[in-house]
């Protein structure tokens, strides 16, 4: 054998010998690879959750007042919503006071009303005007002294300072809990503690609920709000949950 052969067959076996290792190597890795991602799984990890509530009175009143106009040319109905709607936040002002009994203007439109042919034969328009606050009383009385106003319907539900307030026991129970859970749900599989590994926080209830409109349909019929006394009202207690929910890692 030359040289020339001599030096291919040497370059042929290595050639060779690197292939084999690898191959070696890869299959090596591909075995480890389950063991890797095995060993990288969570152990000892535990889900729970836990809640906490608090029962409170609604504190915030939200009342609406509601005007509607009719007629053949849209811009003469505008201006007669308009003109009611001014002179009722005239009188309402004189009453209005942050937090107690604020006012704000809610919907205004304007939309076109149909015959039998499909053809437009009149304009519609409705305004609408919210009182909001602590004062049930205050609120009640000064939408009495509206003229040519109709309650459209009242609800009620948390300011926000109390639903801040009310949140934070309630987030303070359902942390509470949820570390008590996690002691004994720990302890119960024989481990001696616990640490945190995530943790998610919620919370629901306290929204806004509507009164029945009692007395409402025959003020709708034509009869303004003034005419009546003020409506007697009272809120109801509302519950407000926190929820706390994750996963433990037990030691």
């Amino acid at each position: 054998m030359n040289q020339f052969s001599k030096s291919l067959s040497r370059s042929t076996a290595a050639a060779l010998l690197l292939a084999a290792a690898a191959a070696s190597g890869n299959a090596w890795a591909q075995s480890a690879a389950p063991a890797a991602r095995d060993m990288a799984k969570p152990m000892n990890v535990a889900q729970l959750s836990a809640q906490g509530t608090v029962e409170v009175r609604q504190d915030w009143m939200t009342a609406t007042l509601s005007a509607t106009k009719d007629g053949r040319d849209a811009a003469a109905v505008q201006a007669q919503l308009q003109k009611v709607v001014e002179a009722a936040m005239t009188t309402l002002r004189r009453d209005a006071q942050s937090g107690l009994m604020e006012l704000s203007t809610g919907n205004f439109s304007i939309s076109p009303r149909y015959g039998n042919s499909g053809k437009v034969e009149g304009w519609q328009g409705q305004a609408d005007l919210v009182l909001q606050g602590r004062d049930f009383a205050r609120i009640t009385q000064a939408a009495a002294k509206v003229q040519d106003m109709t309650l459209g319907g009242m609800g009620f539900g948390l300011s926000r300072e109390a639903r801040e307030k009310v949140e934070g026991e309630a987030q303070a129970k359902a942390i509470e809990n949820f570390r008590q859970r996690a002691a004994a749900i720990s302890k119960s599989f024989g481990f001696a503690g616990y640490s945190l590994r995530e943790v998610t926080v919620s919370s629901s209830g306290g929204n806004f609920r509507p009164m029945p409109r009692v007395g409402m349909l025959a003020m709708a019929k034509g009869a303004s709000f003034a005419d009546a006394a003020p409506v007697p009202v009272e809120s109801d207690r509302t519950e407000v949950t926190v929820s706390v929910g994750g996963s433990i890692q037990m030691q």
